[in-house]
Parts: structure tokens; sequence; C-alpha cells
């Protein structure tokens, strides 16, 4: 996935916003901040059950649009409602198969691969506030708020030195997530941040215990104009 990330992330800075003003004499004073998003992130698992580890790097993506509504005449203050896509996988040593049509939730031992990859679909909402002017398109901003995302498909990948095993479209995982986000910078550059509030998984069990894992992410993303 690096070399994508990589990729990615020169393509975006090299990209320069659009002008809010149409041309040097028509300044455009109803002017919106509706921008093409793209977040580059690194995903740290909290509540792991005693014997889980992370042992890889995991991360993911995504991108979309949001429609921007300001709430101000000066339009420093505004909402953002999107729409866009995510992917992420985490690597870890949780291995995930299935026997007899039910979910087997066990630890990876002497592996090569252990990884879960989950397609989402998601709808972010921002409170906004920014520095921008009609004149001005490179300006700070924060945005909080919060990130609801439906699961499309999954697929886990455990390989050993004897087999390989590929589990999809796994029923424990919960269909809905949402978390607490904050992207904070100037320009296109900057800082994210997601705090899941749901957990992965329900109804699922490793070693007796209901496993609660949720996930933060941190890393970059990118508002374009």
């Amino acid at each position: 996935m690096g070399k994508y990330w990589l990729l990615i992330l020169l393509l975006f800075s090299f990209l320069k916003p659009q002008a809010q003003v149409n041309n040097d004499s028509i300044i455009d004073l109803k002017y919106l901040e509706d921008q093409l998003y793209l977040s580059l992130t690194y995903t740290i698992l909290r509540n792991k059950p005693a014997a889980i580890s992370q042992n890889g790097f995991s991360g993911g993506f995504s991108f979309g649009f949001i429609k921007d509504i300001p709430l101000n005449e000066r339009r420093n203050v505004g909402f953002g409602v999107g729409a866009g896509y995510a992917y992420n996988v985490y690597v870890q040593n949780l291995k995930i198969s299935r026997e007899n049509q039910a979910t087997v939730f066990e630890l990876a031992e002497n592996y090569k691969t252990n990884r879960l990859g989950i397609n989402s679909v998601e709808t972010p909402i921002e409170f906004r506030w920014r520095t921008s002017t009609p004149e001005k398109y490179t300006f700070w901003r924060v945005y909080g708020g919060v990130k609801f995302s439906y699961l499309l498909t999954s697929k886990s990948k455990f390989t050993d030195s004897e087999v390989e095993l590929t589990t999809k479209n796994i029923p424990e995982l919960n269909k809905i997530q949402y978390g607490a986000t904050l992207a904070t910078g100037y320009g296109n550059w900057n800082l994210y941040f997601y705090y899941g509030l749901r957990p992965l998984f329900k109804d699922a069990v490793f070693n007796g215990q209901s496993i609660d894992l949720k996930d933060i992410r941190i890393g970059l993303k990118f508002y374009i104009m």
C-alpha cells in the first residue's frame, strides 16, 4: 500500500486550489468551500485482547466530495456534508476463519500474512472554521465533526508455510461505523484524526471474551477546491 500512498501524495502536492474569484475584477461574495478530499491514515487498534497485537503497517485511505454550507455572512463558519469511499486494512495477529458456517477467532501463529481489509462508503459531517475570504483561497482551517461509514465488503487473509485462507464478508463486523474527526492545517495540507466510537465487531469472541476493538486513525487530509 505504501507505494500507492506515495503516488497519491505527490499528485495532490502539485495540485493547486482553484481561485474563489472569477477574474481580477469580479469578486464572488457568495463563494463556497465545496471540496474534494483525500485522507491517508495510519491505524492504531485500541481495546485489544491481551494476546492480540499489531505487527505490521495498518493504514487506509478515503476520498470523496464535501458540500459547504456557510452559517454567517463572512462565510468563515459553516457546515460540511459529504459522501465518499474508504479502504482500511488491519495487520495484526487475530486470525479469522470460517468453520461449519461459523466464524472462528483465534491467535495467529507462525504466519507470513494475516490482515483484514474493509471497503466502505462514508458520510463526513464537519463543523468548519476557516480564515478564508473571497480573494483568499489558501487559508487556515479547523474542521471538526463526525464520520459515518457503511461496510460494503470485507476480506481476511491468512497464509503460513502450509495453507492460505481467505474469509470474505465476515458477519460479525459491524456494518455501520462512526467516530469523531478533526482536520486542521493550512492550504491543502492538514493533520487528520479519527477516533472510532463503535467496536469493529459485534458478537465476536476470542478466548472467551468479547472482541471490543476500536480504531484510531492519524494522518493527513487534503482538501481541493
